[in-house]
């Protein structure tokens, strides 16, 4: 039978977040002593043991690439809130050739519920993958760290302020220990949008005083209400929607080329202003997120950076960032990635390259066993932080800075996980919404 804690239908927020600042301190409760060494597996001849928290798609996906990144790497232990997603996800890994043979996840190491991430960290894995909703990372990263585990952290990695500082003040523990933190904000590991980039470093289009990021896509998936479902099981099986658990669109998915757009200025704003809202998405099945949002952020050296994104059925969609500099322009998506220095000289990039997703996990497993292990902590919390500021300034109507975003004491944390009633979704209205 599969491990469930009883405690499940009972876990308050304080002892959830109790529990993880107690294993923080200690190392011992989960663990801790599985990978004392953090280079134990340097030698290459050692299995390297995965554990997968979160098995949605994007998990399935994950574990996957994990699988195919080393020789000898096993997946032996998944947890996920409910049964029925660690069942997909295990039959899905099944399924494919290359990870097949790397499954050894018996029937005792298949943990349900909220506190099932306890379980398989107080499993024998090595390293263990975060890709449950954002809400639920700060947490889940704070406990692999306090027990001796490699992490790799699906983006974003929190919804509010207090969950990034809880993120920094974990990657720097990490990095004491001599943990990998990997990212799944994994523009950065491609190879042409490295090139480009450090091309832009080098000054082909001089100082950039512009830039823009575009995310505009169409709707996604939504599940349609069981009548067995409590509100919590509603809004866990739609946290796409909800802004406790996904941040908000702006902050899930656009964090990606707000990333970017960081990672080219080689640091972050000092204050934004927008506006958003609910065109199209205002039936109370679409919880309580913007369905388009427009951010004005400002540079501490003048330079402006407008953020745009949109989530609204049969309208243009594109994905991009640009940059515009004294000497010329950037265009820095997927589909393009090119340069043009005014009247000088143009750039493209046109090669083939290996899938950066498989790039994420190559990098990290290389890391463990050369016992060098990679730590992207503070550009994945920070960039995570843009895009809250600019979920905070289109929801309030303020001006907000830096400094106010990363001090803000918002907390979307519900007071208890339970099975039970849900947090209060009110839909935020600029003016009306206090900045906190």
């Amino acid at each position: 039978m599969r491990k469930e804690q009883t405690s499940n239908h009972q876990t308050t927020r304080r002892q959830f977040v109790k529990t993880s600042a107690t294993l923080a301190m200690t190392g011992t409760s989960l663990g801790a002593g599985a990978m004392s060494t953090p280079s134990v597996h340097a030698a290459g001849s050692d299995v390297i043991k995965v554990g997968l928290i979160g098995c949605g798609g994007r998990g399935t996906g994950a574990a996957s690439q994990a699988l195919k990144a080393d020789k000898n790497v096993k997946l032996t232990a998944m947890a996920d809130a409910f049964d029925n997603r660690l069942q997909l996800s295990l039959q899905s890994l099944q399924r494919i050739d290359g990870v097949r043979d790397k499954l050894d996840v018996a029937i005792e190491r298949q943990f349900v519920g909220f506190d099932a991430y306890k379980n398989l960290l107080a499993s024998d894995v090595d390293v263990v993958i975060l890709t449950t909703p954002p809400h639920f990372r700060p947490i889940h990263l704070k406990a692999a760290i306090a027990a001796g585990k490699h992490v790799f952290a699906e983006k974003p990695v929190a919804v509010d302020a207090p969950g990034v500082r809880s993120v920094l003040e974990t990657c720097a523990e990490a990095k004491r220990k001599e943990l990998s933190v990997v990212s799944g904000l994994c523009l950065r590991y491609d190879a042409g949008f490295r090139e480009t980039v450090k091309r832009l470093h080098d000054g082909a289009i001089g100082e950039i005083h512009t830039l823009v990021a575009n995310d505009y896509r169409g709707s996604i998936w939504q599940k349609p209400r069981k009548p067995d479902w409590t509100d919590m099981h509603f809004q866990m099986r739609n946290w796409y929607y909800f802004t406790w658990l996904s941040g908000d669109f702006n902050v899930e998915q656009h964090v990606h080329y707000l990333d970017v757009c960081a990672w080219v200025m080689d640091g972050y704003p000092t204050s934004a202003v927008g506006m958003g809202g609910r065109q199209v998405r205002t039936d109370k099945k679409f919880g309580n997120i913007y369905d388009h949002h427009s951010v004005t952020y400002k540079y501490a050296n003048g330079a402006e950076f407008f953020s745009n994104c949109r989530q609204q059925s049969d309208c243009k969609n594109d994905m991009s960032s640009h940059m515009h500099g004294s000497k010329g322009w950037a265009l820095v998506s997927e589909k393009t990635l090119e340069i043009d220095a005014t009247g000088t000289s143009s750039w493209k990039f046109d090669e083939k390259v290996k899938n950066m997703y498989q790039v994420e996990h190559d990098e990290l497993f290389a890391g463990i066993r050369s016992g060098r292990p990679l730590n992207n902590g503070e550009y994945m919390a920070k960039s995570t932080l843009l895009a809250i500021m600019g979920r905070m300034a289109t929801y309030t109507g303020r001006e907000v800075t830096w400094k106010q975003a990363l001090n803000s004491k918002q907390d979307l944390s519900p007071e208890q996980y339970a099975w039970g009633p849900a947090p209060e979704a009110p839909i935020a209205m600029p003016g009306i919404t206090k900045l906190v």
